[in-house]
C-alpha cells in the first residue's frame, strides 16, 4: 500500500517511479493479478488510485494473458467483475468517473477477446463473452433494485467509441436479447423510473446506429450502411411508443433519437408511405405531449412547471426538424387538429401549434399569406377560425395569452382580411386584454398591443379616436402615494404611451390635428414632471426620494417614443421642444433621445445643460454625460466645434478629478466604476479624433495637449483593460496620421519616438482573450501608421536605439523591422502576434 501511494498524481517523483516499477512487476507476475481481483471483489481498499491500479492489472491480464489462464481463472475474472458491479449498483455513493470508465474498459475488453478454442468452435468468436456480459446485466435488470443501474451500464457501453460495424453488431445483439427478454413490451411495464432509464438506453442505441450509418455512408461502405439503416428502422416503432408515453421524463429522453431520425429523413428526396406515417406519428405525439396535464399549477408555477416548460422547448426543436422534412404534412396535421378541438387543453395546444408554425415554416419577412397558395389558404383558414371562434373569451389565462401572441405573430393576415381587425382590437382593449383581472395578462398584452398597432398602423386610422379614448385611463400617472396601486406598471405604461404616439403620428389627420392630439398626450406628462420635481426637492426620506426620482425617470421615458422623421414631418416639434425645456433639469437620457428626434433644434440647449452637468459631478454623472457629448460630436461635427472648444478642458478636468480620487484597495465597485469611466473618456477622445475634430484638441494649448496625450499613453501601458487599450491605440493612430508628418506640431515627432513607439512594446498581451487580440491588432496599426508617416527615420530609430535598449537580439530586431516595412498590414499583425508569443514568460 505504501508503494502504491505513488500512484497519486500529487506524489513526488520518487514514489511515482517506484509505483510504476511495481506495476510492471505485477503485470508480468503469473499470480499477482489474483490479489488485485480479490482487492476489487472484497473492496479491501478505499483509495481510488489503488482501485484504478487493480483494474489496470486485470485489463492487462484479460487483454494479453487470457489464453494462458485456465477456465477456473477465467471464471474468477468474470465473477470479480460481477461482484464489483453488484456492489456498485447497491452503493448509494457512486464511484469516481475515472474508476467507472476504467471498469467499463475492462468489461469491453473481456467481451471482445477471443476465448478458448472450444468457445470459438461452438459460437462466434466474440458472441460467447458478449452473451455472458449481456446476460449478466439482464439478470440485474430482472432485479428491481438493480435494473435501473444495469440499464445505465448498458447505455455507457453502447456510447463507447468503436468501429461503426462493431457498434452496429453490438447494438443489434443487445436489442435482440432485450426484445427476447420482453423489455420492448413497454405497455406492460408500470415502473416509470425504470422506463425512463430504458428510454435513455433506446435513445443511445438509436443514435449510435444512426452515427454508424452516417460513418459507413461517408466511408462508401454501402452494404453495411444498408444494414445500419435497416437496424434503426426496426427501432422506430419503439421510439414512437416512448415519445408518446404519458410520462414526460420517459418521453423527453427519446427526443434525441427522434431528432436524428428526422434528420436522416430530411436527406431523402422521396419518403415512403411508412416514413410518412412515422413522421405523422411523431407529429401526433408532439401534439399530445404539448398538452398541459391536470396537475399543472398555473397560479403558482414551481419546479415541476418549469421542467414542463423546458420539455415544451425540446418538443419545439423536434417540430422545427419535422418542418424541414415535410412542411406540407406538418401544416395539414395542424390544420386538421385545429378544426377538431373543444377542450381547454386541446384549444391551448392548437393555438400554440399555429403560433409555432409561423416560426418553423420557411418564409421571407413573415409573408405567410402570399406565394404558396395551399399554405396561405390553410393558414388563413386557421387564423379566421381563431379570431371568430370566441376562444379569446376563454377564462383560462394560457389560452388568452396564446391568442394574443398568435394574432400578433400573424399580423399580415389582417392586411389580407382587414375586416377582422375590429374584433381583435376589442379583445385587446376590454377585459380580455388590457383590462384583464390578471396582471400577467395585462402586462404581456400591453407589449403585444404596441406591436400590433405598429405593424398595422396604416389600417388603424378608422379606429384611432376610439382607441385613444379606451386607453385614456391607462395613461394616467400614479406615483406610489397613499397606498394607491396603478392599473399598469411603469414599463407597461411605456408601451401604451408608445402606442398612442404611433397612432397619432402615423394617422391621416392634418398636421394641426396631430399637433393637438400630441399636446393632449404630452402636456399631462410635463405637468406631472413639475409636480414630481417639486416634491423631490422637498422630500427628506431617502426611500421617498428614490421613488420620486424613479417616477421622474418614467415620465421622461413616456415622452421619448417617437422617431425623427415622424416628429418633424407631422409638425409636432413645438410640443417636444416644450417637453425639452421642462425636462432640462439634468436628464441626459432625454437629451440623448431628443437629439435623434429633433437634430439641430436641440443644439441651443446643450451648452447650458452641459454647464449644469459638469458641476460637482460624480463618476455616474459623467458616465451619463459623455455618451451625450459623443452623440453630438459624431452627429453634428463642425457645427458643434465652438462648443467643444469651450467645454473640452472643463470636461477633461472633471473626468481626471474623479479618476484620480483615491479609492480603497478592496473596493471592487469603485474599481469597476473607474474602469468604466476610463473607457468612456477614451471613447470620447476617439469620437473627437474620428469625427475630423482633432483641431479641438490641438487648440487647447501645448501644456494641455501634452497632459491629454500622456493619459492616452497611460491607457495601454498602465491599465490592463484590453477594451481601453484598443481605443487608445485607435486614438494614437489617428493623431499620428494627422500630426506625425514633417508639418506636424512642434515637438510631436519627439513625443512619437519617446512615448508612442514604446507604448505598444511595453504590453503583455493575453492572446487567448478575444478582446486582447483586437487590442493587439490596433497596436500593430499604430506602429504601421508611425512608419507610414515617419518613413525610414522610424525604422532607424527602432534598429539603432529603442529595440537594442530592450536587450533584443539583432536577428529579432531585423525580423521586426522587415515585417514592419511590408506593404501588407496583415504580415506585420501576424508577426507582432508571434513576437509577443515569444516574449511570453
Amino acid at each position: 500500500e505504501q508503494v502504491l501511494s505513488g500512484l497519486n498524481p500529487n506524489a513526488d517523483s520518487d514514489f511515482r517511479q517506484r509505483a510504476l516499477a511495481y506495476f510492471e512487476q505485477v503485470k508480468i507476475s503469473p499470480d499477482a493479478w489474483q490479489v488485485c481481483a480479490e482487492v476489487l471483489a472484497q473492496r479491501t481498499y478505499s483509495d481510488d488510485h489503488i482501485k484504478f491500479f487493480c483494474f489496470q492489472v486485470l485489463e492487462h491480464q484479460v487483454k494479453y494473458k487470457h489464453s494462458e489462464r485456465t477456465s477456473v481463472q477465467q471464471q474468477l475474472i468474470k465473477e470479480t467483475q460481477i461482484s464489483w458491479l453488484q456492489a456498485q449498483v447497491l452503493n448509494p455513493q457512486p464511484q469516481k468517473t475515472f474508476i467507472r470508465n476504467k471498469a467499463a474498459q475492462v468489461f469491453l475488453v473481456d467481451r471482445d477477446v477471443v476465448h478458448t478454442s472450444e468457445e470459438a468452435g461452438t459460437v462466434h468468436s466474440k458472441s460467447g463473452t458478449k452473451s455472458w456480459f449481456i446476460n449478466m446485466l439482464l439478470v440485474h435488470m430482472s432485479v428491481e433494485v438493480l435494473r435501473e443501474e444495469a440499464c445505465d451500464c448498458l447505455f455507457e457501453i453502447v456510447n463507447k467509441g468503436m468501429d461503426p460495424i462493431d457498434k452496429m453488431k453490438l447494438v443489434e445483439f443487445l436489442c435482440l436479447v432485450l426484445q427476447t427478454a420482453g423489455f420492448f413490451s413497454i405497455d406492460q411495464e408500470e415502473d416509470v423510473d425504470f422506463l425512463a432509464r430504458f428510454s435513455k438506453l433506446v435513445n443511445g442505441m438509436g443514435q449510435s446506429l444512426i452515427v454508424s450509418w452516417t460513418e459507413l455512408i461517408k466511408n462508401g461502405d454501402i452494404k453495411n450502411a444498408q444494414e445500419a439503416l435497416q437496424a434503426f428502422k426496426t427501432k422506430v416503432a419503439l421510439m414512437l411508443q416512448l415519445l408518446a408515453h404519458e410520462d414526460d421524463d420517459i418521453s423527453s429522453t427519446i427526443i434525441g433519437f427522434c431528432y436524428d431520425y428526422l434528420h436522416i429523413l430530411k436527406q431523402f428526396t422521396v419518403l415512403s408511405d411508412q416514413q410518412k406515417a412515422n413522421v405523422e406519428a411523431i407529429m401526433l405525439a408532439i401534439m399530445k405531449k404539448l398538452t398541459y396535464n391536470e396537475e399543472y399549477n398555473f397560479e403558482n408555477e414551481g419546479e415541476d412547471e418549469a421542467m414542463f416548460v423546458e420539455y415544451r422547448k425540446q418538443l419545439k426543436s423536434l417540430l422545427d426538424r419535422q418542418a424541414q422534412v415535410s412542411p406540407e404534412l406538418l401544416l395539414a396535421s395542424v390544420h386538421r387538429v385545429f378544426s377538431q378541438t373543444t377542450r381547454f387543453m386541446d384549444v391551448e395546444v392548437a393555438i400554440r401549434l399555429l403560433h409555432m408554425l409561423a416560426e418553423v415554416l420557411p418564409v421571407s419577412h413573415g409573408a405567410h399569406f402570399s406565394g404558396n397558395v395551399s399554405k396561405a389558404s390553410a393558414l388563413q383558414d386557421m387564423m379566421r377560425t381563431l379570431v371568430t371562434s370566441g376562444v379569446s373569451s376563454y377564462q383560462h389565462t394560457s389560452v388568452t395569452l396564446e391568442f394574443f401572441e398568435t394574432v400578433v405573430r400573424y399580423e399580415k393576415f389582417f392586411t389580407v382580411e382587414p375586416q377582422h381587425i375590429p374584433c381583435v382590437l376589442m379583445a385587446f382593449l376590454d377585459h380580455r386584454g388590457l383590462w384583464h383581472s390578471r396582471a400577467k395578462v395585462q402586462s404581456r398584452t400591453a407589449y403585444l398591443f404596441s406591436r400590433f398597432v405598429k405593424s398595422l398602423n396604416k389600417q388603424m386610422n378608422p379606429f384611432i379616436e376610439d382607441i385613444l379614448n379606451r386607453i385614456q385611463d391607462l395613461l394616467t400617472l400614479s406615483p406610489p402615494e397613499n397606498g394607491y396601486q396603478s392599473l399598469l406598471s411603469s414599463n407597461d405604461q411605456l408601451f401604451i404611451y408608445e402606442t398612442a404616439g404611433v397612432l397619432i403620428l402615423n394617422s391621416e389627420y392634418p398636421a394641426e390635428r396631430k399637433h393637438g392630439l400630441m399636446r393632449n398626450l404630452l402636456t399631462p406628462l410635463m405637468e406631472k414632471f413639475r409636480i414630481l420635481l417639486e416634491k423631490l426637492m422637498l422630500a427628506q426620506d431617502e426611500e421617498r426620494q428614490a421613488s420620486l426620482a424613479d417616477c421622474l425617470n418614467h415620465v421622461i421615458g413616456f415622452a421619448t417614443f417617437s422617431d425623427k422623421q415622424s416628429v418633424k414631418q407631422c409638425g409636432c416639434s413645438k410640443v417636444y421642444l416644450d417637453c425639452l425645456q421642462t425636462f432640462l433639469s439634468g436628464v441626459c437620457i432625454f437629451l440623448h433621445r431628443m437629439i435623434i428626434c429633433l437634430e439641430e433644434e436641440v443644439l441651443p440647449f446643450i451648452p447650458s445643460a452641459s454647464e449644469h452637468m459638469l458641476k460637482d459631478c460624480e463618476a455616474k454623472d459623467l458616465q451619463e454625460f459623455i455618451p451625450l457629448i459623443n452623440l453630438i460630436t459624431a452627429k453634428f461635427k463642425i457645427q458643434v466645434s465652438p462648443f467643444l472648444q469651450q467645454m473640452f478642458m472643463p470636461l477633461l478636468h472633471a473626468i481626471l478629478e474623479v479618476l484620480l480620487q483615491p479609492a480603497e484597495d478592496n473596493d471592487q465597485s469603485a474599481a469597476l466604476a473607474k474602469q468604466r469611466l476610463w473607457r468612456s473618456y477614451f471613447a470620447f477622445l476617439q469620437t473627437v479624433t474620428g469625427s475630423g475634430m482633432s483641431e479641438v484638441i490641438g487648440n487647447q494649448g501645448a501644456e494641455n495637449v501634452e497632459q491629454l496625450l500622456v493619459t492616452v499613453i497611460q491607457g495601454p501601458v498602465e491599465y490592463l483593460d484590453p477594451i481601453a487599450q484598443k481605443t487608445c491605440f485607435i486614438i494614437l493612430s489617428k493623431l499620428v496620421e494627422l500630426w506625425g508628418g514633417k508639418d506636424g506640431p512642434v515637438g510631436f515627432a519627439d513625443f512619437v519616438y519617446k512615448h508612442i513607439v514604446p507604448a505598444p512594446l511595453k504590453q503583455t498581451f493575453d492572446l487567448a482573450e478575444a478582446q486582447t487580440v483586437l487590442a493587439l491588432s490596433e497596436c500593430a496599426e499604430t506602429l504601421k501608421t508611425i512608419h507610414l508617416r515617419r518613413g525610414p527615420g522610424c525604422v532607424q530609430y527602432l534598429q539603432q536605439e529603442y529595440l537594442p535598449s530592450l536587450q533584443m537580439a539583432p536577428a529579432i530586431i531585423q525580423e521586426f523591422c522587415q515585417a514592419l516595412q511590408q506593404p501588407d498590414a496583415k504580415v506585420f499583425k501576424n508577426h507582432l502576434k508571434v513576437f509577443f508569443q515569444r516574449a511570453k514568460p
